[in-house]
């Protein structure tokens, strides 16, 4: 039996009537020696959107578009049905005088989710929409489900993430979102690219997940029987490139980080890393500002945008804020007047704060990180960089100008959630190195989430790395603010499930 046999067979087990109905026409189609699969190719002139942005040059002049078939409203000898392209929808007229009585016949045993391709004269009907009065027709693939009832549509989310093709035929909305998602990210290369940097690639297999604090996804490499990590970032890759003389680069694509999931998380998501030789993060906060305004302004039109019921507005300059007066308003506490790392861990003990690791092992830097993830983060509504973080958690970032204990580093944060990382890169190899063994110490105390030393990357160092600034923005949680959208999953196409059949 053939794979098409089998599909065929599978489906006509279904107990839906509705499938075998129209698998009975497909059969029927299949009989008269009109296979819809058999078409290879529709030689349309115009899309839904070009018919009715140049009405006025295409009135009463012949057009062939091509679309799923979403209504259909054809009764006795004359009807309108609707088709739906990538750009929207347009709506089409059929009459019994223009196509004859078997063709007519033929038009209303199409289903709803069919695929058609349609000829016929542009009009305007007595409301003022644009129409196609329909001369001739093809069936160009025939649906063998049914969509969804168009009123409830696919509401349910689970069903709408695993059949995504579905949602983006039902939903105009989530069209709309992924055609912004599309947009958004043309927009982040303009200006970059405007900026005189330069888009590469660097590998998402490595022998070592480094440049960013995450646990990676292992596979393994036969011919080299060899053990690889899924890349958790791409930092260290961009950085050996600022070393061999390209001052300015870019990378626009996946990480992977085996790591819960929920509306923030995704274990597979897009990330824009950009490294500037000569900068410093102050260079960086300025880049991401005035690139995010650029694309609000490109694909929104408007730098102030409505996220969840409240205004976002990204217009420069963000608020700044280091993380010890970020801790100090929101918790009360004041590191400034904390000198010692047990001085720290009783203020710990008196918050109650959730810690990563036990307290005897944790410095004054972590215990500060705490009480700022647990106290100020959610706070942080509108565009804030929270700056120099403490060096304890920043392994790749340059100590901060006056005061070492501290880094210059900054995060950005937006309705409480981060989108951006960024620093004056460490370029150092001896302070560099030093910091990937305390990372190795931090691995032996059970952080599985440290860095590993990497070797090849220090001696890039050795070599010669200039001042730089570099930054990583998550390119789907900005999406997910320009878009309104709730969850992560809203704004990848396929985000990842668990099987159906996985007990």
């Amino acid at each position: 039996m053939s794979n098409e046999d089998n599909i065929m067979h599978s489906i006509e087990e279904e107990s839906n009537e509705l499938i075998k109905e129209r698998l009975q026409k497909f059969k029927d189609l299949q009989s008269k020696g009109k296979d819809p699969f058999d078409v290879y190719k529709v030689e349309r002139t115009h899309t839904s959107k070009e018919v009715k942005e140049n009405y006025e040059e295409l009135e009463g002049k012949s057009v062939t578009v091509a679309g799923r078939l979403m209504s259909k409203r054809v009764h006795g000898k004359a009807g309108f049905s609707d088709i739906h392209d990538r750009y929207g929808k347009i709506q089409l007229y059929i009459k019994i005088n223009d196509v004859g009585e078997e063709k007519l016949k033929e038009f209303k045993s199409f289903d709803i989710g069919d695929i058609v391709s349609i000829t016929g004269t542009v009009f305007k009907t007595r409301t003022g929409e644009t129409t196609i009065h329909i001369t001739d027709f093809e069936l160009a693939a025939k649906s063998l489900r049914p969509l969804p009832e168009k009123f409830h549509g696919l509401k349910d989310p689970d069903l709408r993430y695993r059949q995504r093709y579905v949602d983006l035929i039902m939903n105009s909305e989530v069209k709309d979102t992924f055609m912004k998602r599309t947009a958004i990210i043309k927009s982040m290369r303009e200006f970059l690219d405007n900026k005189g940097f330069m888009e590469v690639e660097t590998p998402v297999l490595s022998p070592i997940a480094g440049g960013a604090a995450a646990k990676p996804f292992i596979t393994h490499h036969n011919a080299l029987n060899m053990d690889m990590y899924l890349r958790i970032a791409p930092e260290l890759y961009l950085k050996r490139l600022i070393v061999g003389g390209f001052e300015k680069v870019y990378e626009i694509g996946k990480n992977f980080r085996n790591e819960g999931m929920d509306v923030r998380h995704n274990p597979e998501f897009t990330s824009i890393e950009l490294y500037e030789a000569y900068a410093d993060y102050n260079d960086m906060m300025e880049i991401t500002e005035n690139m995010v305004a650029y694309i609000c302004e490109k694909v929104l039109g408007t730098t102030k945008v409505q996220y969840q019921g409240t205004e976002i507005d990204f217009t420069p300059p963000w608020n700044r804020v280091t993380m010890v007066d970020a801790v100090k308003k929101y918790s009360g506490v004041d590191f400034n007047e904390i000198k010692t790392h047990e001085e720290a861990r009783e203020v710990a003990k008196e918050k109650g704060v959730e810690l990563k690791k036990d307290l005897k092992d944790c410095t004054k830097g972590d215990i500060l990180n705490a009480l700022f993830e647990e106290y100020a983060e959610e706070k942080l509504i509108e565009p804030t960089f929270i700056c120099d973080y403490p060096v304890e958690i920043s392994p790749l970032t340059k100590k901060k100008r006056g005061n070492e204990e501290f880094t210059e580093r900054f995060e950005g944060f937006v309705f409480g959630r981060e989108v951006c990382n960024a620093y004056s890169e460490l370029n150092d190899p001896i302070v560099q190195r030093d910091r990937f063994v305390q990372q190795l110490k931090e691995r032996e105390l059970g952080d599985d989430e440290a860095y590993m030393m990497d070797d090849d990357f220090i001696n890039s160092l050795e070599i010669g790395m200039p001042p730089t600034g570099g930054l990583g923005i998550g390119v789907d949680r900005l999406i997910m603010f320009l878009t309104d959208t709730y969850s992560i999953r809203d704004v990848i196409l396929f985000p990842t499930m668990k099987p159906q059949n996985n007990k």
